[in-house]
């Protein structure tokens, strides 16, 4: 029996292949594994401190803004207040309201660089306690006792971390802020936050960590001074103060926690007298 006789071009081409094949497997391959996923920011991790790549948020500030009401907390007996400083920019005469129809003068003294404000009155009532030391991390809670829609009320949330504040037009400056992702508020208490403006940002312990000065509504984003502005500012105001512990807060307890604030006026409204 005889093979039909293969073609001379047919051996050589799979001689060919052949060596091509054996050369390329004994190339070196020193391919590194693909990269793995980038881990998310687990909840509990410490809170960085600001950088200029922190993501921003532009707010433009008309020349033509008018103040309006707010929330103001205590942070000196003397007669000492913080509120947030787009309440009261360009007020003619702001008061601290002690009961309805009746409020006591402010003088008004405005942070430049930051979106805060000074109020001094004759007379006050208890400090809140301040927490302005304490490393943030992210997941932990903060409480806003105030006076969103012009009533009492409040609202939680939940820490996501830091961005730029970004201001236009009046006061154009930048800043760095805390972002927070609200996670209760009031009974009842449906639509804008605002009027909540001024009021302290209180951790677990009832202290201080940062005053309340805008939201996000379609985002479900509460904004708050950071805890070094803060810092800034009071330091700014020609005062020693002292950090001390407060009431514990919890998502339980924290509107009992703010009536109380409201009715011994260490947390108050603020309005600008026309």
């Amino acid at each position: 029996m005889h093979f039909p006789r293969l073609p001379d071009w047919l051996i050589y081409a799979a001689v060919v292949v052949a060596l091509l094949i054996a050369a390329i497997s004994r190339q070196e391959r020193a391919d590194a594994p693909p990269a793995p996923p980038p881990a998310p920011e687990a909840e509990g991790a410490a809170l960085g401190p600001a950088s200029p790549f922190d993501p921003a948020v532009v707010v433009e500030v008309s020349e033509k803004t008018q103040p309006g009401a707010g929330t103001a907390f205590s942070i000196s007996q003397a007669g000492v207040w913080v509120t947030a400083r787009h309440v009261v920019e360009g007020c003619r005469q702001a008061a601290i309201v002690v009961a309805p129809g009746k409020g006591v003068a402010a003088t008004v003294k405005i942070d430049p660089q930051a979106e805060t404000a000074i109020l001094t009155t004759d007379g006050g009532v208890q400090a809140l306690p301040l927490g302005l030391t304490d490393p943030l991390r992210r997941g932990e809670r903060a409480f806003h006792p105030g006076f969103p829609q012009g009533r009492p009320g409040e609202a939680s949330s939940r820490l996501i971390g830091r961005e730029k504040l970004v201001v236009e037009g009046r006061g154009a400056r930048t800043e760095p802020v805390l972002v927070w992702a609200e996670t209760g508020r009031t009974d009842g208490l449906d639509g804008t936050l605002g009027g909540l403006s001024g009021a302290p940002a209180l951790d677990d312990a009832g202290r201080v960590v940062g005053v309340t000065i805008a939201e996000s509504p379609r985002r479900g984003r509460i904004y708050t001074t950071s805890p070094e502005t803060t810092a800034r500012t009071l330091l700014a105001g020609g005062r020693r103060y002292i950090e001390m512990p407060g009431v514990p807060m919890s998502a339980d307890n924290y509107g009992r926690v703010a009536d109380d604030l409201r009715r011994s006026l260490r947390v108050a409204q603020v309005v600008c007298l026309t």
